[in-house]
Parts: C-alpha cells; sequence; structure tokens
C-alpha cells in the first residue's frame, strides 16, 4: 500500500492558513490544512473587519472567514480537524504527528497563529467562564444592560470594548499607562477616538488587575494604582482580557529557530530555519510585521509560492499524489 504524502499541509485555518492553502491549490499543490478548533482564526471573534481589501462595508469576520474558506475547499484545499502534536524529519519532506494519526508531506506551512494570553490576577483562572472572558463577540451576549471591564488597550481590546458598548450599561477600559503617555492606548487612531467618544465607555487609567472577585461568578475586581500602590475594589458583572497572544508553537522546539517568545523566526520569503517548512502570520516574529488580517493573508500566500518553488526545484522529491 503506497502511503499517502502531500505537496503541503498547512497547520492552522486562519487567514495565512487559509490563503496559503488557496495559492498552494492555483499552484497545483495538493493540499491539505489542519486545525485545531473552527477555521478562521483570531477573526471569528472579530465583530466587523473594516479594512480588508475588496469589502466596501464592514465584513463580520466570521463570514469574511466563511468565504475563504469555502475559497479554498473549492479549489480543492482538503480540511482536517486535528490538533498538530509534533514534527520530524523523513527522507523527502516531514511526518506531522497528529491527534488523530501521522500525516506526510513535502513541505509545511506553519500558520498556527497565537492564542491569548491569560489575566494574570488572583482569581482569574477560576472565574474564567464564570464572568471572566477572552471573546466579547462570544460571549458579550450574555452581560446585555451589564457593567463589565475590559483589561487591554491594544486593536482587539478597543473593538471589542466598542462592540460591548452597544449590549451594556457600563464599559470600563483598564490601561495599565498613564493617561498623558501617548503610547498608553496602542490601539490605532480610529479606534483610540470612538472609544474616547463613545458615552458608555469610561478609561481607567495607570491600573493594573490585582484580583478577580466573586462567589460562582465575578462580582468585582480588585485594581492598583500603579502611580500610588493604592487599591480599589470595582463593582463588576464581567471581565473581559485582551492583553496580548503567546504563539502556539511548543511542540516545534527544536525543529525550528524560535525566539525566546516562542515566535517562529523566518526570513522575508516565510522560509524557517528548516528546509521546506514555511511560517505565515501571527505565529512570525512580530518584529517589522504588523498583527493584521491582510498581513497574513499575503503572507500565507507567499509561503504557499515559496512551497512551490522549493518543490519544483528539487526539495520534497516531488512525485505528486
Amino acid at each position: 500500500m503506497v502511503e499517502e504524502i502531500w505537496d503541503v499541509v498547512v497547520v492552522g485555518a486562519g487567514p495565512a492558513g487559509l490563503s496559503a492553502g488557496i495559492y498552494a491549490r492555483r499552484a497545483g499543490l495538493s493540499c491539505l490544512i489542519l486545525e485545531r478548533a473552527a477555521p478562521g482564526g483570531q477573526l471569528l471573534e472579530t465583530d466587523l473587519v473594516e479594512n480588508f481589501p475588496g469589502f466596501p462595508e464592514p465584513i463580520p469576520g466570521p463570514e469574511l472567514m466563511e468565504g475563504m474558506k469555502r475559497q479554498a475547499e473549492r479549489l480543492g484545499a482538503e480540511i482536517k480537524l486535528c490538533e498538530a502534536e509534533n514534527l520530524t524529519r523523513e527522507e523527502g519532506g516531514w511526518v506531522i504527528g497528529t491527534s488523530t494519526g501521522e500525516i506526510h508531506t513535502r513541505t509545511v506551512i506553519l500558520a498556527m497563529g497565537a492564542r491569548h494570553k491569560e489575566l494574570p490576577a488572583k482569581g482569574a483562572k477560576e472565574l474564567t467562564g464564570r464572568g471572566v472572558s477572552y471573546c466579547a463577540t462570544c460571549d458579550g451576549y450574555f452581560f446585555r444592560g451589564k457593567r463589565v471591564l475590559m483589561v487591554g488597550a491594544g486593536d482587539s481590546a478597543l473593538i471589542e470594548a466598542l462592540f460591548l458598548a452597544k449590549l451594556c450599561d457600563k464599559v470600563f477600559v483598564a490601561v495599565r499607562h498613564p493617561k498623558e503617555d501617548p503610547k498608553a492606548v496602542r490601539a490605532v487612531a480610529t479606534l483610540r477616538e470612538r472609544a474616547l467618544r463613545e458615552a458608555r465607555i469610561e478609561f481607567l487609567w495607570n491600573v493594573v488587575v490585582e484580583e478577580v472577585r466573586g462567589e460562582g461568578r465575578v462580582s468585582s475586581v480588585v485594581l492598583r494604582d500603579l502611580s500610588t500602590g493604592q487599591l480599589r475594589e470595582l463593582p463588576i458583572d464581567g471581565v473581559f482580557v485582551k492583553i496580548g497572544y503567546r504563539p502556539a508553537t511548543d511542540w516545534l522546539d527544536g525543529v525550528v529557530e524560535l525566539t525566546e517568545e516562542g515566535y517562529i523566526r523566518t526570513d522575508p520569503w516565510m522560509h524557517t530555519s528548516a528546509p521546506g517548512v514555511f511560517a505565515a502570520g501571527d505565529v512570525r516574529e512580530p518584529i517589522g510585521r504588523y498583527a493584521q488580517a491582510v498581513v497574513a493573508a499575503a503572507e500565507g500566500a507567499m509561503a504557499a509560492l515559496e512551497a512551490e518553488r522549493y518543490i519544483s526545484e528539487g526539495g520534497g522529491d516531488h512525485g505528486g499524489r
């Protein structure tokens, strides 16, 4: 029995992974896309996308990603729900160990993105799912008419704060820098201005969350003023967290070169330190790149084109399926 060998296996089905699948199939490569959860990546948690080229009106993130998924499948890419667990070299390519068995491939495109960082406050872990959430578009509905706190001041945090302001009576935004710091709010200017104008949003400057309190459900948070050290308790019904992400690369340590934070190092053409292995999207080292869906999609396309070039030049012993 001849073992099935793919031309390219893409790990991750966010904007980078689905774009890689589209371009791989357009290049005539057999392509399998692995996804541990639901195809779509972080855009599944985004209410509206206003800056993706080709859409003059804002489009819901899940709708945009469903379109990319359908496009990849129409072109012949296959999507398999499983989790990649290890990656090992073999003659002519690579073996990906997954939760459902081994997969053989000539090239690999790593596009797992990043997972949210957990709130480092007492009680936050215990109350996750009981008032502490990492996805406002997933859970905001349950807090209609309530008072909630958003922790974070980047693009994702303010997008979700504005979404919550449509549902909640009050949305506090905890910022760990003083108001006069020009870099206190890291979000783009348009989001920052919208949030500052929104009557239901109130910024809490120069504070961090020390503790999340509640018996079975969130009832309050303890905030620490970073200039005075003073603690105060804020009654609250829910806590939403957007304080950054960490790359999902634990299973790749020793296989490709990683930064100290776990991001994958690549050259400008998406090549990793391992032959035939490419990376695209938010899993890549963030220096010199922007965490935007359009950037991730472009990198996915580049990675697929480079995988095709690698195979056509003799890498991976290309013989088709």
